[in-house]
């Protein structure tokens, strides 16, 4: 046994211990096998008004940058799959955001395991990323074994889908990495054949600009007058290249009572349209729904009728 194994699983342990679904362990170098994927997606203008994605390329690649030093890429994944629908008359919202925000939750979590890995073996370098850094999470995922990359882009595991959030952490511990898994997307192409706006340009390639999540989050203004009729009853985020894949057949539900939704989960489409911005607050202060805001979000549900 290396002597990296035992740190290497006291910290999966731990990780168990935590909640995680499993976290996995890769070598922090720059990954030089993305550099033309993510020249060539951003030259495209994949990235569409997302202009902070032009930003700290090499950061982007090289995770020694934004921890000097260090030696280890640790990726975390949590599950989100909700037990509890929405109504069906409802306008849809995204799974991941039925609860309280994924960053803050998986940020704790991570902090916590940290704290507890430091009094066991003292003090170490480290930074915690959850979607919120120039960080190629799912790269990194993929790279220490947790799944691989399917063709609408996200992380695919095994016997479970993809409604997880992935979370990591950089430092300076040496650790005994883990090995990737193959591709189990073969032949299929269900992801891709069902985007209303065909946003999933290529294998693994989406165009953010075309993408229903894109479009009611990230996107100032009006939905292009071009998209308004495939929106597909969806006023935050988007499922459907997720509902349709085979391996989230697998999902169940989480146990994370922070993820679960307050009394909006049944509101019908009358309750969504007058809603004012006190009944937002009250509902959606902590929610990812927040960084589209009320009046995106009422914008974007003008634009469904």
């Amino acid at each position: 046994m290396s002597s990296k194994s035992p740190l290497s699983k006291t910290i999966k342990q731990l990780s168990k211990t935590a909640g995680f679904i499993d976290c996995g362990i890769a070598v922090a170098r720059r990954l030089d096998e993305e550099e033309a994927k993510l020249k060539n997606w951003l030259n495209q203008g994949f990235h569409a008004e997302m202009q902070y994605m032009e930003n700290h390329f090499e950061k982007r690649l090289d995770p020694t940058l934004l921890v000097p030093g260090s030696k280890s890429v640790i990726s975390f994944l949590y599950n989100y799959f909700p037990a509890e629908s929405q109504n069906k008359e409802a306008p849809i919202i995204a799974k991941y955001a039925y609860g309280e925000d994924y960053h803050t939750v998986i940020k704790d979590k991570l902090y916590s395991l940290v704290q507890e890995l430091q009094q066991q073996i003292g003090t170490f370098n480290y930074r915690i990323f959850v979607d919120s850094a120039p960080v190629m999470e799912r790269q990194w995922a993929a790279l220490s074994g947790l799944g691989w990359i399917g063709k609408n882009s996200l992380l695919l595991r095994k016997g479970l889908g993809s409604y997880f959030f992935i979370g990591s952490i950089i430092c300076d511990l040496d650790l005994e990495p883990d090995t990737p898994v193959t591709d189990h997307c073969g032949t299929c192409t269900a992801c891709i054949d069902a985007c209303p706006t065909q946003a999933i340009v290529a294998n693994q390639v989406v165009d953010a600009g075309k993408c229903i999540s894109y479009l009611t989050i990230e996107k100032k203004g009006d939905i292009p007058v071009e998209f308004q009729d495939q929106m597909s009853n969806r006023i935050f985020g988007c499922d459907i290249c997720q509902e349709v894949c085979p391996w989230n057949h697998f999902s169940i539900p989480h146990q994370e009572p922070r993820f679960e939704p307050n009394s909006w989960i049944q509101w019908n489409k009358k309750d969504w349209e007058t809603m004012d911005e006190v009944l937002f607050e009250s509902h959606f202060s902590l929610s990812p729904l927040k960084r589209a805001g009320f009046l995106k979000l009422k914008n974007t549900l003008n634009h469904l009728d």
